[in-house]
């Protein structure tokens, strides 16, 4: 495990960092929605992605099928990509870029619905699972919020059966909520648009409080006005008028781990922004001597 951690230490590109030597066992992991691998790809989302140091990167949206993303997409640097693409063509579909491969790979969550729409990918290392996951969006109109309740409603109890293995993990991606005030610009405007309801953030709440799930970007970085979404209308993007609702959420001896949280805004791949943790994995195989397998 060291060893491999050792050979996989790079600098973050979006804020330069250099680590001494007792952060010679960093895991890098990103996650980013696409808004379509085709449209990313075209805005330079792979070669970032080759230079970041991730060990694994997490894509959601993808908006593509299996003729399309085999021998151009299905690897970035010498990460190997993993999909679960959705039944629809052009629509949703989540991946996982990993530098190790995983000893298992699911497909899915066991909600016929929603695995037909390509949700959910987790691949698992060892004692660690790291998750690709794409929540729906309501905004379309009362169905599409419809079926986000039944999405949260069949989700939660996979998450405790998660929470429930014993095992760490983090579930990176697009969860469609923002959870407090502080994760989003006009949250006074927003009290009854999908994405900030009520009903949502107490489910988001439950996770956290209930679970036992940990947001790792909060526990590191506090700050306000810290977004990874912008609408396309107006001057969201430049006015940083944004939403905080991609996510890497985790369990509490992962998200201990982690000491750098970034949102990287200085290229735009998408409507998103990729966000990225880099956690001290020296700390986290001594929770779990011999049972993380990356190396």
């Amino acid at each position: 495990l060291h060893e491999f951690l050792r050979q996989c230490v790079r600098p973050l590109l979006c804020h330069h960092h250099s680590f001494d030597s007792k952060a010679d066992c960093m895991f890098r992991l990103v996650t980013l929605n696409l808004n379509g691998i085709r449209s990313a790809a075209d805005k330079g989302f792979v070669p970032w992605a080759e230079q970041t140091g991730a060990d694994c990167i997490g894509v959601q949206e993808v908006k593509a099928q299996a003729d399309t993303v085999e021998g151009r997409f299905d690897k970035v640097g010498d990460l190997h990509g993993h999909f679960h693409y959705a039944q629809k063509k052009g629509y949703s579909g989540v991946g996982l870029y990993a530098r190790k491969a995983p000893s298992d790979v699911k497909i899915g969550f066991g909600s016929r619905e929603f695995d037909d729409e390509g949700r959910y990918l987790e691949a698992d290392f060892g004692e660690l699972a790291v998750v690709s996951l794409y929540l729906p969006s309501g905004s379309a109109g009362p169905h599409r919020q419809a079926s986000k309740f039944r999405f949260l409603d069949a989700f939660l109890p996979h998450l405790e059966a998660l929470r429930r293995s014993g095992r760490e993990i983090v579930l990176c991606g697009d969860w469609n909520i923002a959870h407090q005030p502080i994760d989003l610009k006009n949250w006074r405007s927003n009290q009854k648009n999908s994405g900030f309801l009520p009903e949502e953030r107490a489910w988001l709440t439950r996770v956290f409080d209930e679970l036992g799930f940990v947001d790792v970007f909060r526990r590191v970085d506090p700050r306000p006005e810290r977004y990874t979404w912008w609408s396309n209308r107006g001057q969201a993007w430049a006015k940083n008028v944004g939403w905080r609702i991609d996510y890497q959420i985790a369990t509490p001896g992962i998200a201990a781990q982690a000491t750098a949280a970034s949102i990287y805004t200085l290229r735009r791949f998408s409507d998103h922004a990729p966000l990225v943790v880099a956690e001290q994995f020296a700390l986290l195989e001594a929770l779990h001597p011999g049972r993380i397998d990356l190396g």
